[in-house]
């Protein structure tokens, strides 16, 4: 999904990220006190909370060694992969571990500054630690809502970071190269095939343009196929399928079809 406005733009400061990957670390602990860990994720399946716990203490260590080590390709990525918990740990213990994992990342991050360059994942451009600042503040809201959901918790995020949030998903969501990585995303392209996001909570909306040769993506106010509108943090978890798309929550205006098409392909996170 091309952005026709500002491609790659952030809508915080660098020092701004690695504030809200500490924030964010610290209220999904909170909400964790006193939970079962061996609870199941649902938005997760197959994990438990602690293996949860496990892989986005893990993500920041492995962000955090690229990041250290000025990485020019992907180190290993075991401690993102081993989820390895059963239980038997301390709480306590595995709860600064997260704690820990988040301090060291924040860190790392600004000694290195926005600007140096280390291998990312993206082909074109964002190969610095701006981009993981933005990539792992989003992932660990997105895990800290599994995390609240899986233990009977409510989520709840500061609308500037929800807003930030969908659009950094947009924008991953529309790169050139994802088209190459994925090539079922093409079947999305076809003519009439556009989608809006209208967040009824603030004057912001999304619309997903699917007509041309790419994925194309913009802010704006504009007539399209298919219509989804509800509440921003319910369009976050929606569009992340942390939530069904037809709980309820969210109103689906026009062709339904097309919008369950999309989120099935798109699905990422």
């Amino acid at each position: 999904m091309n952005h026709l406005n500002a491609a790659g733009r952030t809508a915080f400061g660098f020092d701004r990220y690695c504030a809200e990957i500490l924030m964010q670390t610290d209220l999904m602990r909170s909400a964790l006190q006193g939970a079962d860990l061996t609870a199941p994720v649902p938005t997760c399946p197959g994990w438990n909370i602690g293996q949860l716990v496990r892989h986005l203490g893990g993500a920041h260590r492995w962000i955090e060694t690229i990041v250290r080590s000025r990485a020019t390709e992907p180190p290993s990525d075991e401690e993102v992969r081993d989820v390895s918990w059963n239980g038997a740990e301390n709480p306590a213990a595995l709860d600064a571990w997260l704690a820990d994992g988040a301090g060291r990342l924040a860190d790392t991050l600004r000694a290195a500054g926005p600007d140096v360059r280390v291998w990312t994942p993206i082909f074109q451009g964002l190969r610095n630690p701006l981009f993981y600042a933005r990539r792992m503040t989003h992932e660990t809201i997105l895990h800290r809502a599994d995390a609240t959901l899986a233990a009977g918790g409510r989520f709840a995020v500061d609308a500037e970071v929800a807003l930030d949030a969908i659009d950094e998903w947009m924008e991953l969501g529309s790169l050139p190269e994802v088209l190459d990585l994925h090539p079922q995303h093409r079947e999305l392209l076809g003519p009439g095939r556009t989608l809006r996001f209208d967040a009824d909570d603030t004057a912001a909306a999304w619309v997903v343009d699917l007509t041309g040769d790419v994925i194309a993506w913009r802010r704006a106010h504009e007539e399209t196929a298919v219509v989804v509108r509800g509440p921003l943090t319910d369009l976050l978890l929606t569009i992340y399928r942390r939530q069904p798309a037809h709980s309820g929550r969210i109103k689906i205006i026009g062709d339904t079809q097309l919008f369950d098409f999309f989120l099935e392909r798109v699905a990422f996170g």
